[in-house]
């Protein structure tokens, strides 16, 4: 990876042997099995540094072209799919999605009571359409299947709704399959009523083959991966790249999806308790290509990947001659979009481990910053951002004309305070 001089764009390269210092302790505590992170500014990539192993039973070091599961990582890419189709004149975004896919037009919405007497959930009407927008913005009214919040969640357990083929029971199913099942099923909330985080860019995943007419793996190699040269990203790690891709672990104790909202999941541990291993390279689903297409959370790619897809997004559309989307489109993706112009807080509805809701926006397809004081971080206000479940991050910081890029495996992305502690280890090598 070429770079820049720190101090050619107004960061300090002795204040950021801090942030290798902090990454190092990553792996010395034994928090992270491995990890590596770039930090762009002023259109040049100023710092790259990855430490630790991507796998340890291996003794594989991580390297600038390890592989890596993205998880929700790739819901930000699904959208900007999503805006491309927009702007090929596909849709807008108030339009009921059931324009698009007729089974969602009669929807139904649980209405918070316990079961009927027959076992089903009881429901009303939904008071009006799910929109593209409510797709985008996590306000349609869906769920997840791992969510334990209550019967909606069980319902989807109990028929199969899930987009994660690794969750799966029987063979998986196409998207036309999952969203069909998913029609079926009952709202958690009226739609555009509350924010809460859901398989609804995997909707909008299924939406997009349904507009462009391809399958969403081959729209976003057309019309994303290629044009960027984001060559190592794909719904599936390639034969002949698995010698590149990470294992994934989790906390020797505590861990899991399970424990997401538990005591030990709180606690900030200065120090690592060990870890184990939950999938290794060789005979992970990831080394086959899933029948589940994932717009929320399928896909996997190098860091230098993900970094060119935040550069074009930083530079408003386009990379070395290649415009995918307009200007006035990305900006618009990057302003907040909830009603009111609330904070997710304000939505009233629970929020998932990788963002707080106090002073958190939701723009299409990205968190954004609305009120930097109130997260109680370092951050501008108009950044946007997300994570994944293996602790991955991103942020893009329009005001400091800067994004920054992480990547590990470890789950639940809840487990340490890494995001913020990398924030600290990052803007303090600011100078200019």
């Amino acid at each position: 990876m070429q770079l820049a001089t720190p101090e050619a764009v107004g960061l300090s390269g002795p204040r950021l042997e801090k942030l290798t210092a902090w990454m190092a302790h990553q792996v010395t505590s034994n928090r992270l099995p491995g990890l590596s992170a770039m930090v762009h500014r002023r259109g040049q990539n100023a710092y790259f540094n990855c430490t630790g192993q991507m796998d340890r039973e291996a003794g594989k070091p991580v390297a600038e072209d390890t592989i890596f599961r993205i998880y929700s990582m790739t819901k930000p890419i699904t959208a900007v799919a999503a805006m491309i189709c927009y702007e090929d004149g596909q849709f807008q975004l108030d339009d009921p999605i059931a324009k698009f896919l007729p089974e969602f037009a009669e929807m139904r919405v649980w209405d918070g009571n316990h079961n009927s007497p027959n076992g089903e959930l009881n429901t009303v009407p939904a008071e009006g359409y799910i929109t593209v927008r409510h797709l985008l913005t996590h306000t349609a009214g869906f769920s997840y299947e791992f969510m334990q919040a209550g019967p909606v969640e069980a319902y989807y357990r109990k028929h199969k709704i899930t987009f994660n083929p690794s969750r799966q029971t029987e063979g998986g199913a196409d998207l036309a399959a999952i969203t069909s099942r998913l029609a079926i099923a009952p709202l958690v909330r009226q739609p555009g009523s509350g924010w809460g985080y859901s398989v609804s860019i995997d909707v909008l995943g299924r939406l997009i083959e349904v507009w462009s007419g391809q399958s969403l793996d081959r729209y976003f190699d057309e019309r994303i991966f290629q044009p960027l040269g984001m060559t190592d990203t794909a719904f599936h790690v390639a034969g002949d790249k698995l010698d590149r891709f990470a294992a994934c672990y989790e906390p020797s104790e505590g861990g899991g999806l399970g424990r997401l909202n538990s005591t030990d999941a709180v606690i900030r541990k200065s120090d690592g308790i060990g870890l184990k291993l939950s999938d290794a390279p060789v005979g992970s689903r990831y080394t086959q290509m899933p029948e589940t297409l994932s717009g929320g959370g399928g896909l996997t790619g190098t860091i230098g990947d993900y970094g060119r897809f935040c550069q074009i997004l930083l530079q408003k559309g386009e990379l070395d001659g290649q415009r995918i989307l307009g200007r006035k489109t990305v900006e618009f993706m990057a302003v907040n979009h909830l009603p009111g112009n609330q904070d997710m807080a304000g939505m009233g509805q629970p929020i998932w481990s990788e963002s707080s809701a106090e002073g958190i926006g939701y723009g299409l397809g990205m968190a954004v910053v609305i009120d930097a004081p109130t997260t109680q971080l370092i951050r501008s206000n108009g950044e946007y951002f997300w994570g994944g479940a293996a602790s991955t991050a991103f942020w893009i910081d329009p005001a400091e004309e800067m994004f920054v890029v992480f990547m590990t495996q470890l789950t639940p992305s809840s487990f340490y305070p890494i995001r913020a502690e990398l924030r600290v280890a990052t803007y303090l090598a600011l100078v200019d």
